[in-house]
């Protein structure tokens, strides 16, 4: 059920559509379900919503897990592109974060390549119960347009950025191009990844293989075959 990013909708018919279920289906305890049914119309009414930066779904009916999704911000690799995100509410939520990974496979220092795991403070010791989801979201958009190095998630890819920045920039971009239909990229880089897709190895481990070794191709083709 998408309760975001539908101008049409209206939020205060959907709030109020949501409150019963909320109490009828949530396992979680009263204090969660109700500070969940505020966060929705938070989210609903937002203008980030109105202008397609943020969405929010839910994907079971006990609203425990849900789907999210940011637009990749403005002059940065990422632009253009739309970044779909796992969403998983603990029962002491919001006492405790949510758990968040990307579902998008995405190219940034601070998020896992392989499994979409996220270093980001407030999901971890820096969390307060005041935040939200509609914070949550905003501040992954934030982090993809301002990545810490030097607290990685990713160590090849944060290498990759401090001592090469163009080819960071060029490599997140095909990334964003590839997985996340943002327009346009290097195509240098397509060329190489296309010649090894041609020696019969799959897209994906050929991207993350010349990603990882600085788009040299017989570098990328020995730790393909070393897999």
């Amino acid at each position: 059920m998408t309760i975001a990013g539908r101008c049409t909708l209206c939020a205060c018919a959907v709030f109020r559509a949501l409150r019963g279920v909320f109490l009828s289906a949530s396992p979680m305890g009263s204090i969660s379900a109700a500070r969940l049914q505020r966060e929705f119309k938070d989210v609903l009414d937002s203008e980030e919503v109105m202008n397609n930066q943020i969405k929010i779904e839910f994907l079971n009916e006990n609203f425990m897990e849900l789907r999210g999704e940011i637009a990749g911000p403005p002059d940065t690799p990422y632009e253009g592109g739309k970044y779909l995100l796992e969403i998983k509410i603990p029962d002491t939520y919001p006492f405790n974060p949510p758990k968040v990974r990307f579902i998008t496979s995405i190219w940034h220092p601070n998020i896992s390549s392989v499994t979409g795991a996220i270093c980001l403070d407030i999901l971890k010791d820096q969390w307060a119960a005041a935040m939200t989801l509609r914070t949550v979201l905003l501040s992954l958009q934030a982090l993809l347009a301002a990545a810490e190095p030097d607290d990685p998630q990713d160590a090849v890819v944060a290498q990759q950025y401090k001592q090469s920045p163009e080819m960071f920039r060029q490599t997140a971009r095909l990334w964003a191009h590839v997985y996340a239909g943002a327009p346009s990229t290097n195509s240098d880089y397509l060329r190489n990844v296309e010649k090894l897709c041609g020696m019969g190895f799959e897209k994906h481990p050929v991207i993350a293989a010349l990603s990882s070794q600085g788009w040299d191709v017989e570098n990328a083709m020995e730790q393909l075959l070393n897999c």
